[in-house]
């Protein structure tokens, strides 16, 4: 098993907050390097492609941002400004160095945000809803802190699509949302090796009613 390998088997068995706070600590500084680059990482470029081609505007929140791949996306295409939030200080820090970010917020996406209502014009999100991490309920604050017609571009794991019950819970959100539309997509590149280098993703999107 390659080291890819068991750095995303480790992610994925994830249980609590405090192992993501521990692992993305560690794992801040070389991501780029060990995980993004050598396993062609497509996710954030995904959906950041999604997100502008659906005329997503700013101001965004980059939910789990990570290193700030996604942020780096959205200012390539012109989108802004952008927020970054995370639970991980260790990888906002790497995010905030790249100057993509208005700010940079740290908080568990499994609790209240301390965000105002309203707040955001869009919501991108790529790797966080996957084994181990966030579930489908971080959507009701993240419906909560979105203004009316605010566009989400988020990609979720085919892994948990089904079996964690995000299709279950878009599917409730009955008229809440409006444009509902998933489309696969390959989590990994032709780069890519090891056992998950064939994993696929959906990307999801929607409007807030």
């Amino acid at each position: 098993m390659g080291d890819q390998d068991q750095e995303l088997d480790a992610a994925y068995a994830l249980k609590t907050p405090e192992d993501s706070v521990r692992l993305y600590g560690d794992w801040a500084t070389t991501y780029d390097t060990d995980f993004a680059a050598a396993m062609d990482y497509r996710s954030p470029v995904e959906v950041a492609r999604a997100f502008a081609g659906l005329g997503g505007a700013g101001p965004v929140l980059d939910v789990g941002a990570g290193t700030g791949l996604v942020g780096e996306a959205l200012k390539a295409a012109g989108i802004g400004p952008v927020d970054g939030l995370d639970i991980s200080a260790a990888m906002l820090a790497e995010a905030a160095a790249k100057g993509a970010y208005r700010d940079t917020i740290v908080a568990d996406l499994t609790g209240k945000l301390d965000l105002s209502d309203s707040a955001y014009a869009g919501v991108v999100s790529a790797g966080t809803f996957t084994s181990g991490h966030v579930g489908p309920e971080a959507f009701e604050e993240l419906l909560r802190i979105a203004v009316p017609g605010a566009i989400f571009a988020v990609t979720v794991h085919s892994a948990v699509y089904e079996a964690g019950g995000f299709a279950a819970h878009f599917a409730s959100l009955g008229p809440r949302v409006a444009d509902f539309r998933t489309v696969p997509f390959r989590v990994y590149g032709p780069a890519a090796e090891g056992e998950h280098s064939d994993d696929i993703g959906w990307i999801v999107s929607f409007r807030k009613a």
